[in-house]
């Protein structure tokens, strides 16, 4: 196989994996061309000096595509919209920036005329599922180099020997090697000491957190803030019009402020393991909560409660790579549909890691005060209910009434 391989298109973050694939791949694979490509989904000053350090350690072009408002409005939202969280607490922030970055590697690898695609994923995440079903989607006869399900380096440690032994530049150390995955939505943190769950997140340690604070030294203010919904899609805030990149970038500073969004979680991997993780999203958690709070007004409770169910099966589908597949496509559809009426403005108070309701309005509202008030009004009949109770409870009381008979016996 590696005498086929010629020419090999990189997803290239210029972290730890993919600095030391680079040389790695010219080694095995008879000093084939490597194309690094590099997505910027918000990973910010990551992508500083990547080109000089693709170059330097042996590839013929550095490529980078500004994915950050598609992968927001195509992926991000669209995942909101649903509900999809997994596991109760993970907003998804790694899962569905994959699908995106895979399936530009993948057209580029057939522009280029490549002969295979590498990624940095391990062999234990749930990354190399995600990168390399979407290849499978768009490139599907493409051959896949996985260096860590082949080479002979077990350890991150292992990786900094190799590093050093070849002076490859690292922006990390022994002592501070969290392993991390960041982009506009989020950014999350696993390994040393969080690799037992016993210990306590450093939240108050200075340099962990990077989106925010902790809320144990976020201001003792509250921050209140509006975010106005088209169609389930957020579009303004505080009634200023806004793009995807823009919506995420300000709530992740008010809510970074405010110590808002944090996750520790002990969560199922696709590949069968747990493993833990430390979250931060700031400004994700107030969207899925705001988005939550326009829907309670704007959704019937049979559309509500199919669509609580659903979620569940979504976040499942986003979490294991399956972005691109039939059933993805048929679930966004039917939220698409539901969406259709989640228009309006949605108050919140920001307070020491608390998210809280501050009024919601919507020109869509079934919320009826006439109808709901404990007040004197001409619309609702309370005599009605007795006949309903007596409907909705006939099953109970005919059971009883024959389990009375039959121990009478």
């Amino acid at each position: 196989m590696a005498k086929e391989i010629k020419k090999v298109v990189l997803a290239y973050s210029g972290g730890l994996d993919t600095s030391i694939i680079i040389p790695w791949l010219k080694e095995n694979y008879n000093n084939c061309e490597v194309i690094a490509v590099s997505a910027d989904v918000g990973q910010g000053t990551e992508l500083d000096g990547l080109d000089e350090k693709a170059k330097k350690t042996g590839a013929s072009k550095l490529i980078v595509l500004d994915l950050k408002e598609e992968f927001i409005q195509d992926y991000v939202f669209p995942t909101v919209q649903a509900g999809a969280v997994y596991e109760n607490r993970y907003l998804l922030g790694t899962s569905f920036a994959r699908p995106i970055i895979a399936k530009k590697i993948a057209e580029i690898a057939i522009a280029e005329g490549a002969d295979a695609i590498c990624h940095g994923c391990t062999g234990k995440g749930n990354d190399q599922v995600r990168f390399e079903l979407a290849i499978k989607a768009f490139a599907p006869d493409m051959a896949i180099i996985a260096p860590w399900r082949e080479w002979n380096i077990k350890s991150r440690d292992e990786e900094i020997d190799y590093a050093e032994a070849h002076d490859i530049p690292l922006k990390i150390n022994r002592e501070t090697n969290y392993s991390k995955d960041k982009n506009i939505w989020h950014l999350s943190h696993e390994g040393l000491d969080l690799e037992d769950p016993a210990n306590e997140p450093q939240y108050e340690k200075e340099g962990f957190l990077e989106l925010g604070v902790s809320p144990i030294v976020a201001p003792d203010k509250p921050t209140y803030v509006t975010i106005h919904f088209e169609k389930g899609v957020p579009t303004a805030i505080d009634g200023k019009e806004m793009n995807g990149t823009e919506i995420v970038t300000t709530l992740n500073k008010l809510g970074g402020e405010n110590g808002i969004g944090l996750a520790d979680l002990v969560e199922n991997r696709l590949v069968g393991m747990k493993s833990r993780g430390v979250y931060e999203t700031p400004g994700g958690a107030i969207l899925y909560h705001a988005h939550e709070v326009l829907e309670t007004i704007c959704l019937d409770k049979e559309t509500a409660r199919v669509k609580q169910y659903l979620s569940i099966k979504f976040a499942d589908i986003v979490y294991n790579g399956q972005w691109f597949t039939p059933l993805r496509e048929a679930m966004s559809a039917f939220v698409t549909e539901t969406q259709k009426t989640v228009t309006g403005d949605v108050k919140l108070k920001l307070y020491k890691g608390n998210i809280i309701n501050a009024g919601v309005t919507s020109p869509y509202t079934l919320y009826d005060e006439e109808v709901a008030t404990f007040d004197a009004d001409e619309v609702y009949n309370q005599a009605d209910a007795t006949g309903f109770i007596n409907l909705f409870g006939l099953p109970i009381h005919v059971k009883a009434k024959l389990d009375q008979k039959r121990n009478n016996k």
